[in-house]
C-alpha cells in the first residue's frame, strides 16, 4: 500500500510538471493545448497500431506531448504574427525544435522524448530540419509523430482556412508518402478507420485537461 501510494504521488508530480509546461505555451499561443492533447492521442495510437512496445510508446507520448515547447523561445513578434513570416523570422522560427531538445534533453524521464521534440520536423526525403536528416536516421517516434501532426494541423480550422475532412487529410498524407512521410508509417496509417481518430479528437475535446492525468496513469 505505501509503495502504491508513493507511486501515485510520484505519478501526480509528473503530470503536474508537464502540465505546467504545457500551460506556460498556451499561456502565450492560445492554441496549444489541446492541440498536444490530440497529436499524442493520435501519436499513441499509431504507435499501437505498429505494435510498439509500451516502453516505446511512453517516448512517443511524452514527445508528442511537448513537441512545441521550445516555442517558449521564440519572440511573440514572430509566433503570434498573423501574417506570412519573412525569410529571417521563419529561420529563427525553426529553431523552435532545437530549443525545445536543450530545454528537455537533461531532464531524465523526458531525455529519450527530447530526440522527437529535436526531430518532428524533419522529413522523409531529406528536406525538413532543424538537420536535414532522411529515411531511418529520423527517430521511429519523430516519424510517427509527424503523420498525426499533419492530420491535427489539416483537420483543425485555423485563422486563415477551415478545417478539412479527415478522408481528405488522410487522402493528402497519402499523397506525401515517401517525401514528407515514411511510407511504411503512411500504410499502417491508412489502414486504421478514419472513425478511430474522429472519435479520438471528440474524447479530447469533451475531457479537455483531465486527458493528461489519464495518460500519466497509463504511461
Amino acid at each position: 500500500q505505501a509503495i502504491r501510494e508513493q507511486q501515485n504521488e510520484l505519478v501526480r508530480a509528473y503530470s503536474g510538471t508537464l502540465e505546467a509546461m504545457i500551460l506556460a505555451l498556451d499561456l502565450r499561443e492560445h492554441e496549444t493545448g489541446y492541440h498536444s492533447y490530440r497529436v499524442t492521442e493520435y501519436a499513441v495510437n499509431l504507435g499501437k497500431h505498429a505494435k510498439l512496445t509500451d516502453e516505446e510508446l511512453s517516448v512517443i507520448a511524452k514527445g508528442a506531448l511537448l513537441h512545441d515547447i521550445g516555442k517558449i523561445g521564440i519572440p511573440d513578434h514572430i509566433l503570434l504574427k498573423s501574417d506570412k513570416l519573412t525569410d529571417e523570422e521563419w529561420e529563427l522560427m525553426k529553431k523552435h525544435a532545437e530549443f525545445g531538445y536543450k530545454l528537455l534533453k537533461n531532464i531524465d524521464f523526458l531525455d529519450e522524448s527530447a530526440t522527437i521534440v529535436h526531430t518532428h520536423h524533419e522529413r522523409y526525403d531529406g528536406q525538413g530540419y532543424p538537420a536535414g536528416m532522411s529515411k531511418d536516421d529520423i527517430p521511429l517516434g519523430a516519424r510517427i509523430f509527424s503523420v498525426v501532426d499533419a492530420l491535427d494541423a489539416m483537420t483543425s480550422r485555423r485563422s486563415y482556412r477551415q478545417a478539412l475532412p479527415f478522408e481528405d487529410a488522410v487522402q493528402r498524407i497519402t499523397e506525401a508518402s515517401g517525401s514528407q512521410f515514411d511510407p511504411r508509417v503512411v500504410d499502417i496509417f491508412v489502414g486504421i478507420p478514419i472513425d478511430e481518430w474522429k472519435n479520438i479528437k471528440y474524447r479530447i475535446a469533451d475531457s479537455g485537461s483531465e486527458y493528461l492525468k489519464q495518460l500519466m496513469l497509463e504511461f
